[in-house]
């Protein structure tokens, strides 16, 4: 008799979670030929984590693999430089998959709490659109915690940008997911975006994109009564207390802004700075802006260019100091807008107050720390942040106080695990990590 022992889980046999075992009998002699693990819950969950990590896994290889032409396709449809499609575009998709793949191998989609048993389980079908300004990210950072959840998608991209996520189509394809669990449908906004957010066979609409638009899709979903995860619009702070290293902070910040031509909706496009210190900042913001001349792209196409230079001249009109960039371009083709720094600028000035969505940074000046939090606070979103002090405690004590969703700590690094989404209007819900994978689980709990 052969006593086989072990279950085939992640490509190994791993020892059997329990001790039973099932006994093999020859029928014709009613002897025992074998006997082979008789398998458990525990088996049966560490099995099919290891089938949704999987596919995980593959779809990052994938990935990995065709990053060139994910990124020259981007730079195609959306304009940014290479290099920055290659590191960013293509890269961050890429560590966002993977850490899915990490998660979904080890959370805990059952627990006992006393004497009941919660599990969580897939919402659903989940109705995901996505914007342009990060069109694979974005995508990933949605499809990839929905797999690991067990849900199906079904995911209508931004116009702009429709490429890339047929190209993703292509690596889901390639990876072996099976048919149906992805699905692609490119269209418009007031079309198929609105078709797929009203539709009754989603449980849950995931969308990325302005706060307008995100308004009209939390109506839709609340009167049907449906979940709902928003990441919508920002007017982040980057706060410079003194003692911070100016010269660093601000570079920092400039950098920040003008990453992906300012369509970035956690960009720090407002510079709060001590008025002992004001000057010397804005000079050098002014400094740091002129180099980035020749190394941004351009916006994605001419209705955000015209909305951006409106918003640059609103600003000078209601008494904003340019200092740097403007209207004028040195390009003769193309929708390009120039980096600009606007100083002077109020806390009740539109550009203050508005998302832009373009290379714009607005420099305000501020009394005392008290004054600066009721700046930075002072606007209806509340998505990201940056504090700067020459005290780590200093800072975090700062951070603690703002409203908003995310705050980088003296340039902290950004972190796939770590959840990204909005207090007040920037949104509902969370993306990344273990947060953003329980957007797409729902508990039920059994009692014994």
């Amino acid at each position: 008799m052969k006593a086989y022992d072990g279950m085939y889980i992640d490509g190994a046999w791993r020892p059997a979670a329990g001790p039973d075992v099932i006994e093999v009998v020859n029928p014709a002699d009613e002897q025992v030929i074998a006997t082979v693990p008789a398998g458990t819950v525990e088996d049966v969950d560490a099995a099919v984590r290891a089938a949704r990590a999987a596919r995980l896994a593959a779809l990052r290889d994938v990935l990995q693999a065709r990053r060139e032409e994910i990124a020259e396709t981007v730079t195609a449809e959306l304009g940014s430089p290479l290099k920055l499609s290659q590191t960013v575009h293509a890269g961050v998709p890429v560590a966002v998959a993977g850490s899915y793949a990490e998660l979904a191998a080890a959370h805990a989609f059952e627990e006992r709490i006393g004497n009941s048993t919660v599990l969580s389980e897939p919402v659903g079908v989940v109705g995901a659109i996505t914007p342009w300004n990060y069109p694979l990210h974005q995508i990933v950072a949605k499809t990839a915690p929905a797999l690991a959840a067990g849900c199906t998608i079904v995911v209508k991209p931004a116009e702009d940008t429709p490429l890339v996520a047929r190209l993703f189509a292509e690596a889901v394809h390639e990876a072996g997911i099976p048919a149906g669990v992805f699905n692609l449908v490119t269209g418009l906004g007031p079309v198929a975006g609105q078709a797929l957010a009203e539709h009754p066979g989603v449980d849950l609409v995931s969308f990325t994109g302005s706060t307008a638009v995100g308004r009209r899709i939390g109506a839709i979903a609340a009167g049907a009564v449906k979940k709902v995860a928003l990441e919508l619009g920002g007017k982040s702070a980057n706060v410079i207390l003194p003692g911070a290293d100016l010269a660093r902070a601000v570079n920092v910040g400039v950098a920040n802004v003008m990453s992906n031509s300012g369509q970035t909706c956690s960009a720090w496009t407002r510079m709060l700075v001590h008025r002992d210190q004001y000057d010397e900042a804005v000079g050098l913001a002014a400094g740091a802006a002129a180099k980035y001349g020749d190394r941004i792209g351009p916006l994605v196409n001419a209705g955000q260019r015209d909305r951006v230079r409106g918003y640059i001249e609103k600003g000078v009109a209601e008494g904003a100091r340019l200092v740097a960039g403007g209207l004028d371009t040195p390009h003769d083709r193309g929708y390009h807008v120039s980096p600009t720094v606007l100083a002077d600028v109020t806390p009740d000035m539109t550009v203050a107050q508005e998302e832009i969505f373009g290379p714009v940074l607005c420099v305000l000046r501020y009394e005392d720390e008290e004054d600066a939090l009721r700046i930075a606070n002072g606007t209806v979103y509340g998505l990201a942040g940056a504090v700067w002090a020459g005290d780590e405690e200093q800072a975090v004590a700062f951070a603690r106080r703002l409203e908003t969703g995310q705050v980088d700590i003296n340039g902290g690094r950004f972190n796939p695990l770590a959840p990204f989404g909005g207090y007040k209007q920037s949104g509902v819900g969370r993306e990344l990590g273990v947060h953003g994978l329980t957007e797409y689980l729902q508990t039920k709990s059994l009692q014994f």
